[in-house]
């Protein structure tokens, strides 16, 4: 028997369409405001930066002649079917988990359109301090992050969780 949809997890899909339309928002302002390396200082230690990143995260294998935009997309693909399956499983109670996944599959399908579209990711968002910058990066990329540390918490928040750290 199928489980009424909207008692899923796939009930906070409408949080995945939320971090695409951020996500692509803000990059195409970028695009449309600064030009390819432009630096526009938001306030100490925060500058937009236009970038392009060929690779993964801190442009991992950005300089290896293109296959590597194929392989990210197929990963990007595997995990959204992944997380999309363990959100039908889970209830739509779950609410940390399932807004875990959200966030992910939200930066994860934002990476994804610039890597099919553009042939490389949008990244802007410079945090500095002094002539120190922490690797440029975008909304996706937060969502990701985001995503994944909750999933993290939640570890500390459950009842086995618990009692992992009682019998440690």
């Amino acid at each position: 028997m199928r489980k009424p949809l909207l008692s899923t997890g796939l009930r906070w899909l409408w949080l995945v369409l939320v971090v695409i339309a951020i996500d692509f928002g803000s990059k195409q302002w970028i695009m449309d405001n600064l030009m390819l390396h432009q630096s526009m200082p938001i306030m100490p230690y925060f500058n937009f930066f236009y970038a392009h990143n060929y690779g993964a995260a801190f442009s991992f294998l950005a300089d290896k002649g293109g296959w590597q935009r194929w392989f990210f997309a197929g990963i990007a693909v595997a995990i959204v079917v992944a997380l999309l399956v363990m959100m039908y499983r889970a209830s739509a109670s779950q609410k940390l988990n399932n807004i875990a996944y959200a966030l992910i599959i939200g930066g994860a399908l934002g990476n994804l359109f610039d890597r099919s579209y553009h042939g490389f990711v949008v990244d802007f968002i410079d945090f500095y301090v002094g002539d120190w910058h922490f690797a440029t990066f975008n909304i996706a990329d937060c969502g990701i992050s985001i995503g994944a540390a909750l999933i993290v918490l939640e570890g500390f928040f459950t009842p086995s969780g618990k009692q992992a750290k009682q019998k440690g």
